[in-house]
């Protein structure tokens, strides 16, 4: 008994070991499990700003607050995918600036195929850390405009030319790129395709999409203005993108030169109407609103003056036309005058930044036509003189409702009036009233 007892006792010690080693590794085995699913580093975030408009204030502050937020939101790049004909040199100048000064990388990325970084467009692309081109695309051909118009001496014009290689050069040097075929791109105007800015070395990549270009940004070092170098990593990053703001979109709609002069000449309509109606209140609060915005609109843009005299000048031309008619030859020379003051009012580097010659042409003919019509008629309302009562009834037709010998009956606008005649006068005749006495007409015929 004593040794089947003892080997009982072997044998439950023996399972119980089994089952605690086997208990052990399993728990070490779903340790080391779990250790090996544990997720890695958190998702790198790359924010997306779409910059597909002109160069000017809005952009200018669109891409500021693209730049802040990627900072805030620890963005491991901020893409900017740009199309844009180019625009004004100061806000090209802000938003270099801010690039050049971001703690996030920055990449311009000129896409889709078809696009172009024309003109001030290309000064962003040479800025940023990653210039890539999308097939298909052109950039260059950034020789400065004069935004005040007119044809400036030749020292002048070096002196921009100059100042704009310079400010082009304190960049694409410390990138490491082709400073003088960029500087081709501002003194002889010259474009580069996608394939010849890379051969030039004016871009680092040539990437077909969204997906291929974080690949290839992946693990690529770049040296950043202040010497220091940041490896990239947008593996499986998660793309966000920076949307423009309701105000932003405002702007963007209220800097279009186009729908600013179309504001500003419905808003002067309906002023006019208020004054010449007034009590309304409607017109005048609407068109005061629609001038505001369209100032405000223009002011974000290089406004010539001379332009703006041309316009007072052909107002004043209209008035004349109306008051003293000038058989139309005043009307028609204020409405030249007028469509060649809009076409010329934005000093603009570039066309889209300009008043459409459609638009400028049609709103100076309608507002001419417009405003001859409207000032006569308040003009010649002016001349009449106010009536009222009894006096309101001379120079209108009577018809007699009686024989008049010499008084009778007579239907005057639907009214009943006794009324007198120099000579007799047969029942149903036309007649005009000609005068009063107190409430007795004085008639004629005819």
């Amino acid at each position: 008994m004593g040794q089947r007892r003892g080997s009982w006792t072997s044998l439950v010690a023996g399972v119980v070991l089994v089952a605690g080693a086997v208990g052990v590794g399993g728990v070490l085995g779903g340790g080391f499990g779990a250790g090996a699913e544990q997720p890695g580093a958190p998702t790198a975030v790359v924010e997306r700003l779409v910059l597909k408009d002109t160069i000017q204030p809005v952009s200018a502050g669109e891409l500021k607050r693209a730049i802040e937020k990627a900072e805030s939101d620890g963005a491991a790049v901020l893409i900017v995918e740009l199309n844009t004909p180019g625009g004004l040199l100061d806000s090209t100048r802000e938003m270099v600036g801010a690039m050049l000064s971001s703690r996030v990388p920055v990449v311009v990325y000129v896409a889709p195929s078809g696009a172009r970084a024309g003109s001030a467009g290309f000064f962003l692309l040479e800025a940023a850390d990653v210039a890539v081109m999308a097939p298909g695309t052109n950039a260059g051909a950034a020789h400065p405009v004069m935004e005040l118009g007119g044809q400036p001496d030749a020292v002048m014009t070096q002196k921009i030319e100059n100042d704009t290689e310079a400010f082009l050069r304190s960049f694409t040097a410390r990138r490491g790129r082709n400073a003088e075929a960029a500087e081709a791109a501002v003194h002889s105007s010259h474009s580069y395709t996608a394939e010849e800015a890379l051969d030039q070395h004016l871009i680092d990549l040539i990437e077909p999409g969204e997906a291929q270009l974080l690949a290839a940004l992946d693990g690529r070092s770049v040296t950043r203005m202040d010497g220091t170098n940041t490896t990239l990593h947008t593996s499986g990053a998660r793309v966000v993108e920076v949307k423009p703001t309701l105000r932003e979109e405002l702007l963007g709609w209220l800097v279009d030169p186009d729908i600013a002069i179309l504001l500003g000449i419905g808003g002067a309509l309906l002023i006019y109407l208020e004054f010449n109606t007034p009590g309304t209140v409607v017109p005048g609060a609407l068109g005061t609103l629609m001038v505001l915005l369209a100032v405000f609109g223009l002011g974000l843009l290089p406004i010539r003056f001379t332009a703006v005299l041309l316009m007072v000048a052909a107002l004043g031309l209209i008035v004349l036309e109306a008051k003293f008619g000038g058989h139309g030859v005043l009307a028609i020379a204020g409405i030249v005058c007028l469509a060649f003051g809009m076409l010329t009012l934005v000093a603009a580097p570039v066309p889209e930044l300009g008043i459409s010659p459609a638009v400028a042409i049609g709103v100076s003919m309608a507002f001419g036509a417009i405003t001859v019509v409207l000032v006569r008629l308040a003009f010649k309302a002016r001349k009449m003189k106010s009536r009222l009562g009894v006096d309101a009834l001379v120079g209108l037709r009577a018809l007699a409702m009686e024989e008049l010998a010499p008084e009778g009956h007579v239907l005057v606008e639907g009214e009943i009036w006794l009324a007198t005649a120099a000579d007799r006068v047969e029942k149903g005749a036309q007649l005009r009233v000609t005068g009063h006495e107190a409430y007795l007409l004085r008639v004629v015929r005819g």
